[in-house]
């Protein structure tokens, strides 16, 4: 298995599915009070460039469940911040640490902190992939439903990180999946590129929203403005008209569809509050399991 968690693309189906079992193992565990401690005297570096509710508390709150110490640390409160080079940091913290978790802005900041680390680095974020977001999706997805296969899953709205790494996992799990973007919004071409040369499922691009809902049995969207794109809000609104998930556009899934939101939910932009709080919403479920998912890939990359 690959040291590091920087984008799903990196590892393979039984490889992805043994940390879904691992993370039903563990959430089973404390959800009894059973003791956990797999990572008992480690400790993880969490490194943000981006500020975070979600992201912090549940890799904080994951590693303390495991038994080992989590360490905050803001590049702005940091040498980071003071223009150290990357991999010196890298080096270092893996003289101190026994994995790093790093939430930033662009993806060759962690595959370069991974090419100089030898512990463990996950992606916790960043503006290409957002993998720890989705393997708590499909495992909402699997407690749900079962399974992931021979479903049908729709994306509507931006072409974003959550966009990109969808497409990957489309390709490795092998389920339907169709996104709707507005042109000019189009997930990365080459995450694209890499799904459809390695896919065995039906992987679709297309600026219709209705389309891509139609009979689908699990509906994901996502803020139209991401983290540091907050001056485009204005122009994103005018562009990304048509697709807000609401009740209109929901009645076209599945009667029993399921609704995702990767939080937080701009409430009467990209989704409705009537379709977040209604009874097709798993959002609740899938923020949860953010934490249960990242105790795995912890256990399972630091064990």
């Amino acid at each position: 298995m690959n040291k590091d968690f920087l984008a799903l693309s990196q590892f393979s189906k039984s490889e992805l599915d043994a940390i879904f079992t691992l993370t039903r193992e563990l959430k089973q565990k404390q959800k009894r009070g059973e003791e956990h401690h797999l990572l008992k005297g480690k400790t993880l570096a969490m490194i943000f460039e981006k500020s975070s509710t979600r992201t912090r508390v549940s890799f904080e709150v994951g590693m303390y469940q495991l038994g080992g110490h989590p360490l905050f640390i803001s590049t702005k409160d940091s040498q980071m911040g003071r223009g150290e080079p990357i991999k010196d940091t890298a080096r270092v913290m893996a003289r101190y640490c026994d994995g790093v978790m790093i939430r930033t802005y662009g993806q060759e900041i962690v595959e370069e902190f991974a090419r100089y680390s030898s512990v463990p680095i996950i992606n916790g974020l960043t503006d290409l992939h957002h993998p720890c977001q989705i393997m708590a999706d499909l495992f909402t997805v699997i407690e749900h439903r079962g399974s992931y296969e021979g479903l049908k899953i729709a994306w509507v709205g931006d072409g974003n990180n959550m966009a990109n790494t969808w497409i990957e996992a489309a390709a490795i799990f092998g389920f339907d999946l169709t996104l709707a973007c507005p042109k000019g919004y189009e997930p990365d071409a080459a995450a694209m590129q890499w799904a459809l040369a390695n896919a065995t499922s039906s992987i679709v691009l297309t600026d219709d929203p209705q389309e891509a809902v139609k009979d689908a049995d699990v509906v994901n969207t996502d803020v139209w403005a991401s983290m540091g794109q907050e001056a485009e809000q204005n122009k994103r609104e005018k562009d990304f008209a048509g697709y807000q998930l609401n009740e209109a556009l929901l009645d076209l899934a599945k009667g029993n569809c399921m609704v995702l939101h990767c939080l937080p939910a701009h409430r009467g932009e990209e989704i409705t509050d009537d379709v977040i709080e209604g009874p097709h919403s798993a959002v609740w479920d899938e923020a949860e399991n953010r934490l249960h998912v990242q105790k795995a890939i912890m256990a399972t990359l630091m064990g």
